[in-house]
């Protein structure tokens, strides 16, 4: 058994009450926490620094906590490597050697020639908080476009590196947030989206974010003197993707509206590929934003997309750009029963990835849509990254799975074989574990599928310790992937449960739309259901079931645990929306509005009040032992959330399990995160399990050699 730390001892720092009361339609609701949403005022640092002592007092006196880091730290070290890809003469590809903060980029002339580096975003920032955001190499492979992000924020600073000498040029371009870069194929610059420079005073980490406009860079002109080339100040909502053609011919524009997955296509004839007409008209190919379009090809001026329209599992068609109307359009792969996650040209042949109950299958067409059979892959998994271009005989695709390490394999479009070109060096034997499928009901009935991963001869005796794990939102597909967090849990002697909820679109949009608006409870549902159906066929008990999700996975606990509080033992929600009610009042938070409904609307804010985890908190109510996570960086889900969340949760809580909360400096919503970091989060948190859930730990594993 573990040690016992008196909980009940705890003393939570004092939070101010203010008197805020806001009135939605005619129904008041209080908001007495409304001060915790600045998050740089004085009061709210030391409210932050308050917490953080009581959290992190408590977490130090687990004796289990330095278990749980080396359990973690030993085998994460080793090197991994994502799928490489080309562009003119060269090969690039990312490389971590083990417990690097950020991977490093490589360049190559050939796939046997000694890798160099070309960036190393570790040399960026002295505690890896400077992460790369994106990349974009010129088509001739010489020049690289790359976006930094600082401590996990969304805002991007581009700059532009020269491939032969390895040093940046004088570019530098700023307040960019939610965009790539697209290079013309003249090499000479390339179009991004950028949103206007925060007014003076104004809080960058905090304001609302719309006006995107797209501009081209001249390569060594100043960020100033760049070229508009198109905004649409009458919907200041809008956003803009643009990617340029294969062929050069043609730079194309995805307009989308928050993160409905309906958007526009338009697109600018740029002509000869070597002298680029930036001056050419805008066209509205596709512009009813009546379903979701993505680009995938074009020859000459027939485009090819894989869409939903008439086809929520997807499907890929042809429009020619001379007679663009709904009629005039060519299917080329149907909608087949599985779902379409992606396609792409390579080798003048489709390579689309599928979804079979939320596992990966890697199938083959013709451009004329004929059917060339499937890839297969090594077992039930998840392809996960693929690389390679129109002209290309390779390819190069990365797959994972619980239980099998993320590896690149390299397919020969000539021989049509595959084979392993970067397997990983870890000392793992998944021979001791497994992973099943298992499906069960939902509340009204819908058969919901989940997987479970376990060491082999599992007793299902309702006394395993059991981490479930779900996100459910925003068309996000939640697959099989490995991960050495989930492996040391798995040696801990845990169970990892993840269903496949509503609001993904592991089975369509008809999945996701189950899932969204008015529709959100099915989710909740879906993830009570995937707890009750643990409990009953013994796998767990509530005192051994833990349950965690991060954003949108973190409102997902959040608003389960106010529903059924007495069928957890544990939560860990991270950086989750937890005010419903303002969500959309904060940087990106408007464009989740398609997703969630907004409180302004007289129609959807009862259903938003009647789940929104802060609103629903009982006094009196005993919850389960809880560590809430965000950062204080955090640009896209303001730590406000999970700081009036937690304050809330504190004055609460009857109980005698932990209420904590746990908040990261220089760090944002995840992506970017430094190595250190992440270990040191995944650390508290499977300290916090494993001491709430009452866990007897197996023997540590002996150390392993020092590298030589």
């Amino acid at each position: 058994m573990t040690s016992t730390i008196d909980a009940q001892s705890l003393t939570y720092p004092a939070t101010r009450k203010g008197d805020v009361v806001d009135d939605y339609h005619g129904t008041k609701v209080a908001d007495p926490y409304r001060w915790l949403e600045d998050v740089d005022a004085a009061e709210t640092r030391a409210w932050v620094e308050a917490q953080n002592r009581v959290t992190f007092a408590y977490l130090e006196q687990i004796p289990e906590r330095e278990r749980s880091r080396r359990r973690l730290t030993a085998p994460w070290d080793y090197p991994k490597y994502a799928a490489p890809f080309k562009k003119g003469a060269r090969y690039f590809f990312f490389k971590n050697s083990g417990l690097q903060n950020q991977s490093v980029l490589y360049t190559q002339g050939s796939l046997t020639a000694e890798p160099e580096v070309l960036l190393d975003p570790n040399a960026l920032s002295p505690d890896g908080t400077v992460a790369l955001s994106i990349l974009a190499l010129s088509d001739d492979g010489r020049a690289l476009v790359y976006g930094t992000s600082g401590s996990g924020s969304d805002w991007q600073e581009f700059r532009v590196r020269d491939v032969t000498t390895r040093q940046d040029r004088s570019d530098h371009l700023k307040w960019i947030k939610f965009s790539g870069a697209a290079w013309t194929h003249d090499g000479a610059g390339f179009f991004y989206s950028r949103y206007p420079e925060p007014a003076a005073g104004a809080d960058p980490l905090l304001d609302v974010n719309r006006d995107q406009k797209v501009y081209y860079h001249r390569l060594g002109t100043e960020q100033s003197a760049d070229r508009l080339i198109y905004e649409r100040p009458d919907h200041p909502d809008w956003g803009f993707g643009v990617e340029v053609s294969a062929d050069g011919r043609y730079a194309v524009y995805s307009v989308w509206l928050g993160t409905d997955r309906r958007n526009r296509i338009y697109y600018q004839d740029l002509g000869d590929p070597k002298h680029p007409r930036l001056e050419a008209p805008v066209v509205r190919l596709l512009d009813d934003f009546d379903a979701a379009y993505e680009f995938v090809g074009n020859d000459g001026t027939v485009f090819y997309f894989s869409t939903d329209e008439g086809a929520p599992r997807k499907r890929v068609i042809a429009v020619a750009t001379r007679r663009p109307e709904r009629t005039a359009w060519r299917e080329v792969i149907p909608q087949a029963p599985d779902v379409l996650e992606g396609v792409q040209i390579i080798h003048d042949t489709f390579v689309a990835r599928y979804l079979h109950d939320a596992y990966s299958q890697l199938r083959l067409f013709a451009l004329d849509g004929k059917p060339l059979g499937e890839v297969p892959l090594p077992t039930l998994g998840s392809i996960v990254q693929v690389s390679g271009e129109r002209r290309d005989n390779e390819m190069f695709y990365a797959f994972t799975s619980f239980l099998y390490p993320t590896t690149i394999f390299r397919h020969d479009f000539t021989t049509g074989r595959s084979s392993v070109f970067k397997a990983p060096e870890i000392a793992f034997d998944p021979s001791r574990y497994e992973t099943v499928q298992v499906f069960y009901r939902s509340g009204d009935g819908t058969r919901v599928p989940m997987f479970l991963t376990y060491k082999k001869g599992l007793k299902r005796d309702g006394s395993n310790p059991t981490y479930l794990y779900g996100y459910g939102g925003f068309n996000v597909n939640l697959t099989p992937g490995f991960s050495i967090g989930v492996l040391a849990w798995l040696d801990m002697g845990g169970v990892y449960a993840q269903p496949i909820l509503r609001g993904g679109a592991e089975y369509g949009e008809e999945w996701h739309q189950a899932g969204m608006l008015d529709r959100k409870q099915n989710v909740f549902d879906d993830f009570i259901a995937a707890a009750e159906y643990l409990i009953a066929e013994r796998y767990t008990s509530p005192p051994k079931l833990a349950i965690g999700g991060g954003s949108n996975g973190g409102l997902l606990v959040g608003a389960v645990l106010n529903q059924r509080p007495e069928l957890f033992g544990a939560a860990v929600p991270a950086v989750g929306v937890m005010d419903m009610l303002r969500f959309h009042k904060f940087t990106i938070g408007w464009a989740w509005v398609t997703e969630y409904g907004s409180a302004d609307s007289v129609a959807q804010f009862p259903f938003l009040y009647r789940y929104s985890p802060l609103h629903n908190l009982k006094p009196g109510t005993r919850y389960p032992a809880m560590l809430v996570t965000t950062a204080d960086h955090d640009d896209r889900v303001v730590p406000g959330h999970s700081f009036k969340y937690a304050a809330a949760l504190q004055a609460a809580h009857a109980g005698p399990a932990p209420v904590l909360i746990r908040i990261e400096t220089k760090a944002g919503h995840g992506a970017g995160k430094p190595t250190a970091k992440i270990i040191e989060e995944q650390t508290d948190r499977w300290a916090f399990l494993v001491h709430n859930l009452q866990m007897v730990l197996p023997p540590s594993p002996p150390p392993r050699p020092e590298k030589r």
